[in-house]
């Protein structure tokens, strides 16, 4: 019979959850962003939402000290819930990280196509009007396949490619951050919001929770800590992994906004890139981007692969490059719900004051990001189309269940 490694430490535990984190979506979708709410707007929606998720990775770090159980959400509510609700609670979450890996593994391929247009060759379909090529859709399934072997050898291979993308990913956005700081000005953030500070705001937040979900995959990893691994080291690597990860989509922003005029980002692919291209007139920090964003791809895929299965990897890249954004809509009500689900459970068990209020807040905060993207009064709610991809997961569910 197998055993644990038990391997982790906090190094280790941080890398996970940030890697998990911040992939490629602020090269990929960068465009998006500046269109949805513009630099400030962008900025202080991702600087909230790393603050209002604080209690949140409280509750997870309390949780995961009192049950270090793999199934994390799903067994924080079978404490307090019967079985059908802390069942779907799980499937729900397994959501939030399973189209995580093929939005990488599409995302890879349109990030190779920028370096070699030639992949942009043999199309054979389109998915809402966006063309699925041969080439790429190999790359991707290439790419699965090589994260799926390296997870099968066990979490250590996988925390050591970790480790390492993670490093290289965080020192290549210290020398792009020098970059813009060197060669951009504070006319280019000029107008600071897309429509009312507000709006802009809100419209940021809402994808908060798909960007920034990944702190807690800490806990379902606990039962690999060292063991000479503390149990608060835990709380420590999901403080850690909110606070750089926050940082690091704040600071992407506002570097794009400072090197170029946003405006003239908007609509335009891998606009993070242009804005430096255009800044500089040159083509080596296009290139150095995109080594870094393919860096953070890997290190998002390979995190997000930890909990994720590689057949429905794979099912999912044949959606290609119209799986982007409407991912990020669905991903996020559904790490918010389970981020509700988590709060609600703990503030159920937990019987002393300060602890019941802070869970209380996680509980509003993961409350109003759910309903931000459900309700129709707040801009920037579900699509159609997103509401039949979430009632066919949530009808696919309920069929497993049902023949269990």
């Amino acid at each position: 019979m197998s055993t644990l490694a038990r391997k982790l430490r906090l190094a280790d535990y941080f890398a996970l959850a940030f890697g998990t984190m911040v992939g490629a979506g602020w090269l990929v979708l960068m465009d998006d962003w500046l269109a949805r709410s513009g630099p400030v707007g962008a900025i202080l929606g991702f600087a909230f939402g790393g603050v209002l998720l604080l209690p949140i990775g409280y509750v997870y770090g309390q949780w995961v000290q009192r049950l270090p159980d793999a199934a994390g959400e799903a067994a924080y509510t079978a404490q307090v819930f019967p079985p059908l609700v802390s069942y779907f609670t799980g499937w729900m979450m397994l959501l939030a990280y399973f189209i995580v890996c093929p939005w990488e593994a599409v995302a890879v391929g349109k990030l190779a196509a920028y370096i070699f247009p030639s992949l942009n060759s043999f199309e054979l379909y389109r998915v809402a009007g966006q063309p699925v090529f041969l080439p790429r859709l190999v790359l991707g399934a290439g790419l699965t396949v090589f994260l799926a072997i390296v997870n099968y050898r066990g979490i250590r291979w996988s925390a050591s490619f970790q480790n390492w993308t993670t490093g290289t990913v965080l020192l290549l956005f210290v020398l792009l951050l020098s970059i813009s700081a060197g060669r951009g000005a504070p006319a280019n953030f000029h107008p600071a919001f897309r429509t009312t500070p507000f709006v802009s705001i809100l419209l940021t937040l809402q994808i908060v929770p798909y960007f920034m979900t990944g702190f807690e995959s800490v806990p379902k990893v606990a039962e690999e800590a060292h063991p000479g691994f503390r149990a608060t080291g835990f709380f420590r690597a999901i403080v850690m992994a909110l606070v750089v990860g926050a940082g690091f989509y704040v600071l992407a922003v506002a570097a794009v906004a400072y090197v170029a005029p946003w405006q003239g980002l908007i609509g335009k692919r891998f606009a993070t890139a242009i804005a430096f291209e255009q800044a500089l007139g040159a083509q080596w920090p296009v290139r150095l981007i995109l080594i870094m964003a393919l860096f953070g791809l890997f290190q998002c895929f390979n995190g997000n692969f930890v909990l994720g299965i590689t057949a429905g990897t794979l099912t999912g890249l044949l959606l290609g490059d119209a799986l982007l954004v409407p991912v990020t809509e669905v991903g996020s009500m559904a790490a918010a719900m389970g981020w509700f689900a988590a709060c609600l459970s703990f503030w159920m068990v937990e019987k002393r004051a300060s602890m019941r209020i802070v869970s209380g807040l996680g509980i509003a905060v993961s409350l109003l990001l759910f309903l931000m993207k459900v309700l129709p009064v707040f801009p920037g709610h579900f699509s159609p189309a997103e509401w039949i991809a979430c009632g066919v997961w949530i009808g696919l569910g309920l069929v497993l269940h049902v023949g269990r």
